[in-house]
């Protein structure tokens, strides 16, 4: 950089704000006027940095610099009599801003190409700034190759601790890193799981959302919808696809200018109850708590550089306007351009308290990296009381070296560098305090303070991560747009209890919610995607959590009901053996005889072999009392319905077909057809019982809370056929004894036949009735009663009466009675 252009900086009104002369110079870039959009050229052009929008923000950090270099400068313990000066550039450009770094690298006005690096000295022994990552990374590289130490105030890209390609950067403002962390955390902390992040297309949006999404990837935070805002994006259009997606809570990781314009659209687009949540570079943006209805957008969480007061600042700034406000300066406007960018005519009209009252959050970062630099100084010259050793030579890399061992308190913080050269995360969470009368002020103007009334930031929560991690939040201080209630941001709505997740869309946090069938249940903390099946032993209603017990039911032989069928069952026993003991003893009296001799004591036999079934019907079903109860009652039951059958068919024989048929009848009687048709009937049921063979079941479908323990057979049809064929038997012997209804009443036996067979089908009608209908736990039951019945039908009907004439009609049980009954129905057939 030439002479010339050095006295062009010095004619400036204001140059003396962005250069002093001391020992030891401190460059400093910081972004007076901001370039809102670099544009492209065809040819070279100068860039005049004082042509473009004037940024109070950066002029506000450029006299925290100034402010920390004058207080050491008067300070008796750091660097006594030694004096630190600094040049200052105005850095309003990305990539066009080169001239400020080669005055920076130069020395007595000219930049050489070094051979020893070692003894090379360069115009500044650092350099502080400049502002924003993309900035930062464009330049660095011309500082790394001489280690001259960049400290710098606001560029957090995580990038940049990459000591390989940035060994002499250092910073003083936490990296990207430390606050996604943060943000993270937030997020957790109120179950948000699905978020927009909007940045700009620059390196500080495009590495914190790198690393958040490296960050969420183990946990169940989703990423619902990314954008990189440019200068042709269309706001309205991003803010209506979050709305369609139903995101309530939206991270705008940007720069100022960048969250401005979307927030301004967010306000004309009418979009509300959403959660914004501000980074570092605009969560004390003033400019954006003045717009009018900011209060309408929901609720505003910032993220802040510790918030640290700096004691005597806005004297300060109060006595540099009212030197630099010169009427000469205002004469001057148009007269003047230069060329290095150290000129700012704006800087002249300022109000001191707009100054002051703009957001705050790297001023501390400015501060300490002024006193970072200071402090390295004071050891490599040996200061002490008595004043510093300044014939001690300061090269680039023994400043870096002493730099990144600081370690000291300054206002109550700790200053101190990792070996990234990152400083510990101090994070302060402010909640933007909104209200409906927030004035709408010029934030152009110079001339009036801005006072925002009911408009302000509010200290909530903190975040440090030394000396350990610590995270405070007091959720009471902030006041959610939903009043009182935290607002929810999830793709899906938490299930109720007993209902399972169902996945869509592309995330697993999205899902729809189905209600879990009967016999399954949810457990959310195991699996909420699974209805998970109950054991066989267990049941459940629709939508539950757990699984209950089944009751196991049989017929226990401790119930009233069994109590009663036991006592039935065994006086039945009681009687049979009683009325087979009284026909033995009355074995060649005519009633005996003529109720079947023989066949008499194979029927009481097989009503006793039918009743001891019943037994088989309690307690818990096995093989043995499945065949025994299930199989041996229809055998017997078959044998005396077969019995009575033949009896029948025999008496009307006797009376009505001997005579007619008696070819018929003599073989009938030569062949023992009664003894043949009771073996055949009899042999037919026992292979079809053979064939059911039932075993042991647990019915765990016919009721829900039950196992019914039953026997079941392995065909339904064939023992239907079983049931049928007893009563075809039955069928048969009703016709038979009905067309005995004329004989002789010895002989007339219709009426105890059709009793017994009557009951025997109600009984098992009954039965299946209820068996087709439903099962039910008292079917078993029901089948023991229809068991019963159907024997007691037979016992009673036939063998009771005719016990009752041995026993009280000893008269009627003789030859001559018999003989009377057999010629009078001979008589009265003649005369018909």
């Amino acid at each position: 950089m030439s002479q010339n252009t050095h006295s062009l900086a010095k004619d400036s009104c204001v140059s003396s704000e962005f250069s002093l002369s001391g020992d030891y110079i401190l460059g400093g870039l910081f972004p007076v006027h901001s370039a809102i959009n670099n544009g492209t050229f065809d040819f070279p052009v100068a860039l005049e940095c004082d042509r473009l929008p004037f940024s109070a923000p950066g002029y506000q950090k450029l006299q925290v610099m100034r402010f920390a270099v004058e207080e050491i400068n008067n300070s008796s313990s750091i660097l006594p009599g030694v004096s630190l000066g600094y040049q200052i550039f105005d850095h309003c450009s990305e990539v066009r801003n080169f001239p400020s770094v080669f005055d920076f690298l130069s020395r007595n006005g000219s930049v050489e190409i070094h051979v020893n690096l070692k003894d090379y000295e360069p115009k500044v022994v650092s350099v502080l700034g400049p502002y924003g990552s993309s900035e930062t990374i464009t330049i660095a590289p011309f500082f790394m190759m001489d280690l001259l130490p960049m400290v710098n105030y606001g560029s957090s890209s995580s990038s940049l601790s990459n000591k390989k390609s940035f060994p002499s950067f250092l910073r003083t403002v936490t990296s990207n890193r430390g606050q996604v962390q943060l943000i993270i955390r937030i997020l957790q902390r109120y179950k948000w799981n699905w978020v927009a992040f909007i940045g700009c297309d620059n390196d500080y949006s495009q590495d914190a959302l790198q690393l958040f999404v490296d960050g969420i990837r183990e946990t169940k935070i989703y990423l619902a919808y990314q954008e990189d805002l440019t200068g042709n994006s269309k706001h309205n259009v991003i803010l209506q696809k979050i709305k369609m997606l139903r995101i309530n809570v939206i991270i705008i990781y940007t720069q100022d200018k960048c969250a401005v314009s979307l927030i301004k659209s967010a306000i004309e687009n009418n979009i509300h109850d959403k959660v914004w949540i501000a980074s570092d570079a605009w969560s004390l943006s003033k400019k954006i708590l003045s717009q009018k209805g900011l209060h309408t957008i929901g609720t505003i969480i910032g993220i802040a550089e510790r918030l640290v007061n700096l004691p005597g600042f806005s004297e300060f700034v109060q006595k540099s306007q009212r030197q630099s406000k010169c009427l000469e300066c205002r004469n001057r406007k148009q007269d003047f351009r230069a060329a290095c960018n150290q000129a700012c005519y704006d800087c002249s009209y300022i109000n001191a308290s707009k100054i002051i009252h703009e957001s705050p959050t790297f001023n501390f970062a400015i501060y300490s990296a002024v006193y970072v630099v200071a402090k390295a100084l004071h050891t490599i010259l040996q200061c002490d009381t008595n004043g510093c050793n300044e014939t001690e030579r300061v090269f680039p890399f023994k400043l870096l070296k002493e730099i990144k061992k600081s370690d000291f308190k300054l206002l109550d913080q700790h200053i101190k560098f990792d070996e990234n050269g990152d400083p510990p995360s101090r994070y302060d969470i402010v909640f933007w305090a909104l209200g409906t009368s927030c004035p709408v002020q010029d934030v152009a103007s110079d001339d009036t303070e801005l006072d925002l009334g009911s408009c302000h930031f509010q200290t909530v929560g903190s975040y440090d991560t030394q000396p350990d991690i610590r995270f405070i939040i007091n959720e009471t201080l902030i006041q959610w747009y939903t009043n009182g209630t935290i607002p929810v941001s999830q793709c899906s709505e938490d299930c109720k209890m007993g209902s399972v997740r169902r996945p869509y869309r592309k995330y697993e946090g999205c899902f729809e919610c189905d209600v879990c069938p009967n016999d399954t249940y949810i457990n959310h903390s195991a699996d909420p995607y699974s209805c998970i099946p109950c054991k066989k032993n267990e049941w459940s209603d629709p939508g539950s959590t757990s699984c209950k017990e089944r009751v196991v039911v049989y017929i226990r032989i401790t119930e009233p009901l069994s109590i009663l069928l036991l006592l039935s069952v065994s006086f039945m026993l009681f009687l049979t053996a009683a009325i087979t003991i009284l026909f033995a003893r009355n074995y060649n009296t005519p009633v005996v005889r003529s109720a079947g001799g023989k066949m008499c004591f194979l029927m009481l036999g097989c009503l006793c072999g039918s009743g001891l079934s019943v037994f088989f019907s309690f307690g818990v079903p096995n093989q043995i009392k499945c065949v025994f109860r299930s199989s041996f009652f229809p055998i017997f039951y078959t044998v005396c319905l077969s019995c009575l059958t033949v009896r029948s068919f025999q008496i009307v024989c006797v009376f009505k077909m001997a005579a007619k048929l008696p070819r018929a009848y003599d073989c009938w009687v030569k062949y023992n057809g009664q003894w043949l048709f009771i073996a055949v009937a009899s042999t037919v049921q026992l292979i079809l019982c053979g064939l059911s063979f039932p075993r042991p079941l647990n019915d765990t479908v016919s009721f829900k809370d039950q196992i019914i323990l039953i026997c079941n057979t392995r065909d339904v049809i064939l023992s239907g056929i079983i049931v049928l064929y007893a009563g075809f038997l039955g069928a048969l012997c009703f016709i038979f004894s009905y067309m005995g209804t004329d004989l002789p009443k010895n002989y007339n036996e219709a009426k105890s036949i059709t009793f017994s067979v009557l009951l025997f089908f109600i009984s098992w009608i009954s039965y299946l009735t209820l068996y087709s209908i439903h099962a039910n736990r008292h079917l078993s039951k029901m089948e023991a009663l229809s068991m019963l019945t159907s024997s007691y039908g037979i016992l009673l009907s036939y063998f009771v009466p005719k016990s009752y004439i041995i026993l009280f009609k000893p008269v009627k049980n003789t030859q001559a009675h018999f003989q009377s009954c057999i010629q009078d129905y001979t008589q009265k057939i003649s005369r018909m």
